[in-house]
Parts: C-alpha cells; structure tokens; sequence
C-alpha cells in the first residue's frame, strides 16, 4: 500500500539518488513517499538524455516504487511567477521554482541537492541533501 506524499523532490535530489551521488542515500528511502513536477521530471529526462542513458522503462519503475509525477498546472504556473521576485537573486531557474511552487500547493517540504536553496524566504521549507 502507497503511504501518504509527505515530500517534493527537486530534479537535482531524484538525480543524486538515481547516479548514486553523495545525498542520494538520503532521497532514496523517501522515494516511495515523493513527488515531483512534471517540469521537474523532464529536467531528470533531459539529463539522462545528455549522459547517453536510456529512459525507457524509468518513469514505470519509479512510479512502482512509488513516486508520483504530478502535472504542471495553469495553476502551478502563476504561483512559479509569484516565486520569481523572491528567488531571481539566488539565481532559481524555472525548474527551481516549480519544485516550489509545487511544494506551496501541496504544503510539503521540497528536497534539492542544491545548496542555494538553503537560504529562501518563499514559504516553503527546504531540505538539501547535501
């Protein structure tokens, strides 16, 4: 049985787990209670093109451990431009403030490799891997 969402995940936080990078010991058993946008999981695509790996068969294994891909909304949208003015000076892409704004939605932590993000003011909490 599925437990409850209790974390959104960062493209950098799935892909530290998924190539055995230092932090993802830290992704990997939260998995089965994650989710992560789906502009997020075109990042993690997008990577693994760029390395030469194939992604066939990925989204269904992580879906079977329990992940769970959720839709990029008109909402998500707004609340990713709502983010902008508080994170453009940390440099946050797009994909950044996905990961956030879907955190916002949902009222969950966001996990990320990314260090920087230590240091945002936008309401959600943060938990960086490493």
């Amino acid at each position: 049985m599925r437990e409850v969402t209790e974390v959104v995940l960062d493209a950098s936080a799935l892909l530290v787990a998924l190539h055995g990078e230092p932090g993802g010991s830290l992704v990997e058993p939260r998995i089965d209670r994650a989710a992560i946008s789906s502009i997020n999981w075109a990042e993690v695509l997008q990577r693994h093109v760029a390395r030469g790996i194939a992604i066939g068969g990925l989204r269904a294994d992580l879906e079977a451990l329990g992940l769970t891909i959720v839709p990029f909304s008109a909402e998500d949208a707004e609340a990713v431009a709502r983010l902008w003015p508080n994170s453009r000076s940390l440099g946050l892409s797009l994909g950044d403030r996905a990961c956030l704004g879907l955190a916002l939605r949902l009222g969950l932590p966001a996990l990320t490799a990314d260090r920087v993000w230590a240091g945002l003011q936008v309401g959600v909490e943060v938990q960086v891997v490493r």
